[in-house]
């Protein structure tokens, strides 16, 4: 790998390093916005928009979608679109209950944890262990919103020795509410130290934390790694890698022709479906806010979300060294190959042959590499948030990712050149200058 190519992928782990929860995702990406010198406009504001500005709103501190208005956007030719990416900042792990402790034999006191998302379990044994998220906090006649995320490890889920489970190595299930809770002391600490411990860490007593949204963090350091320095393994790969390569482009790209928009979710791996998720009024707010802003009517803004289209950003499975029959023999990618375009038979993927033809001439014309996934015909895939999104603005879209190792495992791994070959990609997309006619033909201006 080249000297930029791992620079590129030390700016993707200090990210991920600023984002321990889906909260501090979306105040790094608000960081970031800030100082490229976008204007924040609140959703309970009144917005005003201006062709050439910069402009990003959020909703629940843990959702984010940033704008651009392009200085010809409002040409008068019937052109006016969008161009837009979603990827999300939430990752598989595990949530504190309210009541967060269980009595152990001995002295021991553990967490009290339920899954969050889809994870591989087993991984998340035997690793250092912090927790982060956001406490609500009262002080006097007010009750604020604070930031969580200790760097040292407080928790462990041990292994059960071999010696005490000699079948271990032939079938492992653990059962989530007996063998993933979390060991906190050994007896060194007493009823209500957890909560202590949240109350010291935001700087309040204990009874002024009125509630939290904790979330386990593996503190294990990510890495640049192999012989050539063709890895990268972190946590959270899925999807803060999707994450920071499309911001990285939103904030490199110039688009004159257009509104470019970067969206970032939460809530995907636990089906989209709340007030910030991919599948809310999040997107279609936005976009008709700033629609309206601009001085352009509800039908402006329906014929603009026919001429756009979405670029839905979530990493892709790579061909396992070790398994390659669990892919399909032809549209399988491989690491540091380029960013991948996904699609399947059953929609769950918003690809189609029109928005990967779009895609891919966007890539061609600016010399960027790409690959093709599909699942097995006899495997069910996941799925993303680019149908979703879709319920409430419709437009043409198409499901990328960078192809990844051991996805929803605690410790995920994937391919150093990617992070440059994936913002490459995105940005020429970002800046290509498109014109849609329906479902017939794409320009590249």
């Amino acid at each position: 790998m080249s000297h930029d190519e791992v620079a590129a992928t030390e700016g993707l782990l200090a990210f991920i390093g600023e984002s321990p929860s889906m909260f501090h995702t979306c105040a790094a990406i608000r960081r970031r916005l800030d100082a490229a010198g976008f204007t924040y406009l609140p959703e309970g504001d009144a917005w005003t928009v201006e062709p050439g500005g910069a402009y990003y709103t959020q909703r629940n501190n843990s959702s984010v979608i940033a704008f651009r208005v392009g200085e010809r956007a409002l040409a008068k030719d019937g052109r006016f679109h969008f161009q837009l990416t979603a990827a999300h900042g939430d990752s598989p792990t595990f949530k504190i209950k309210a009541v967060p402790e269980l009595e152990g034999p001995e002295g021991t006191r553990r967490l009290n944890v339920e899954a969050y998302g889809g994870m591989i379990d087993y991984t998340w044994f035997d690793r250092p262990l912090s927790v982060a998220g956001r406490v609500l906090v009262r002080e006097g006649s007010r009750v604020e919103s604070r930031l969580i995320a200790p760097e040292e490890p407080i928790a462990l889920i041990p292994s059960l020795a071999i010696h005490l489970d000699r079948s271990v190595n032939d079938g492992f299930s653990p059962n989530r509410a007996v063998d993933l809770c979390p060991l906190i002391t050994a007896g060194e600490l007493g009823e209500g130290a957890f909560d202590a411990y949240v109350a010291k860490a935001v700087g309040v007593e204990p009874e002024q934390v009125l509630a939290r949204d904790l979330f386990l963090v593996n503190r294990q350091p990510a890495c640049v790694w192999g012989a050539a320095q063709e890895f990268v393994s972190s946590p959270k790969l899925d999807d803060l890698m999707c994450a920071y390569v499309s911001l990285e482009a939103f904030l490199a790209a110039q688009n004159p022709a257009c509104v470019t928009v970067y969206c970032c979710f939460d809530n995907e791996e636990v089906g989209s479906n709340t007030k910030q998720g991919a599948m809310s009024t999040l997107l279609a707010d936005t976009l008709t806010r700033l629609t309206a802003a601009l001085g352009l009517t509800p039908e402006d803004y329906r014929r603009a979300l026919a001429k756009s289209m979405l670029v839905s950003c979530d990493n892709a499975h790579a061909v396992h060294p070790n398994h390659p029959e669990k892919h399909d023999a032809g549209n399988r990618c491989r690491l540091n190959g380029g960013l991948v375009i996904k699609e399947a038979a059953n929609q769950h993927y918003c690809t189609d042959a029109f928005s990967r033809a779009a895609f891919e001439a966007v890539c061609d014309r600016a010399g960027v590499p790409y690959q093709t996934f599909a699942n097995r015909s006899d495997m069910a895939g996941g799925s993303t948030l680019g149908n979703l999104s879709n319920i409430q603005a419709s437009m043409h879209a198409v499901d990328v990712g960078c192809a990844q190792l051991a996805m929803h495992s605690s410790y995920e791994t994937a391919g150093v050149r990617d992070v440059t070959l994936a913002t490459q990609a995105l940005q020429a997309f970002f800046e290509a200058d498109l014109t849609i006619d329906g479902a017939d033909a794409i320009e590249l201006g």
